[in-house]
């Protein structure tokens, strides 16, 4: 299984807009951050879990000429507004793109992507076939993915496990039910926005603290915001196993 980070960073990505702060001026490419996703090659298989606005910058970056599904965390714009460019998918591989998502999130999909789903459609928008997933194991080409349910304030996201590898964004709870899930996975990818605390978002030292617990072989931190600090000093600052994800770091399983 391979792993590829498509983007490392939170809903503004990094640098931010018109800001002036230390990290949004590094020239250490580790602090250029794209919307959070990932690519998971398996079995001869390979996925994207979220589509964010740089979904087509991502794929021409890493290369991916040919993608069997999507699955989504959940419905914020920085995990699907990019769903649109599946259409070159859809030219190339001649066939409708498949999307897995909890109920909710699929009907979030069809409101904001209207024209895909229309009676009659306007040549050339994107073809895709929705399929509905619930906080159960579910297989994709053959790949079973387990869902773990986590909370993002109020609303439910989903993680992914495929393997011994576990992919968690957006979580500020995990129950104890869900966090059995997370056992004995290898390579775990948590969320952790910045070090002062948030609404919505583990904080560095409470993403740290849950990886503890779980304890897998090696840990990564993604959906990063500027206000983290730079990624070299952030770094140092880890547990030994533990480590900043970064835009295009590639990681092979057994």
């Amino acid at each position: 299984m391979q792993i590829t980070f498509l983007g490392t960073g939170t809903s503004q990505g990094v640098p931010v807009i018109a800001c002036g702060c230390e990290v949004c001026q590094s020239l250490d490419f580790r602090d250029k951050r794209l919307r959070v996703s990932i690519h998971i090659e398996v079995d001869g298989k390979r996925f994207v879990v979220d589509t964010g606005p740089d979904f087509r910058q991502q794929m021409l970056r890493e290369r991916v000429n040919n993608l069997d599904a999507i699955l989504f965390t959940h419905e914020h714009k920085d995990h699907t507004a990019g769903l649109d460019d599946v259409r070159a998918y859809n030219f190339f591989q001649k066939r409708d793109m498949p999307i897995y998502a909890r109920k909710h999130v699929l009907e979030q999909i069809k409101q904001e992507f209207h024209y895909a789903f229309t009676e009659i459609k306007y040549p050339g928008t994107p073809q895709i076939t929705l399929n509905e997933i619930i906080n159960e194991p579910f297989q994709v080409e053959g790949v079973t993915f387990t869902p773990i349910e986590v909370m993002h304030m109020k609303l439910p996201v989903f993680g992914f496990r495929v393997h011994d590898f576990a992919y968690v964004t957006d979580v500020n709870f995990i129950s104890e039910i869900e966090m059995k899930k997370l056992e004995g996975c290898k390579v775990i990818v948590m969320g952790a926005l910045r070090k002062e605390k948030h609404l919505s978002h583990y904080t560095l030292a409470e993403a740290v603290e849950v990886l503890e617990k779980i304890a897998p072989e090696q840990a990564y931190l993604t959906h990063i915001s500027h206000q983290m600090g730079l990624h070299r000093e952030v770094e140092q600052e880890l547990p030994a196993f533990i480590k900043l994800a970064y835009d295009g770091l590639v990681l092979k399983l057994d």
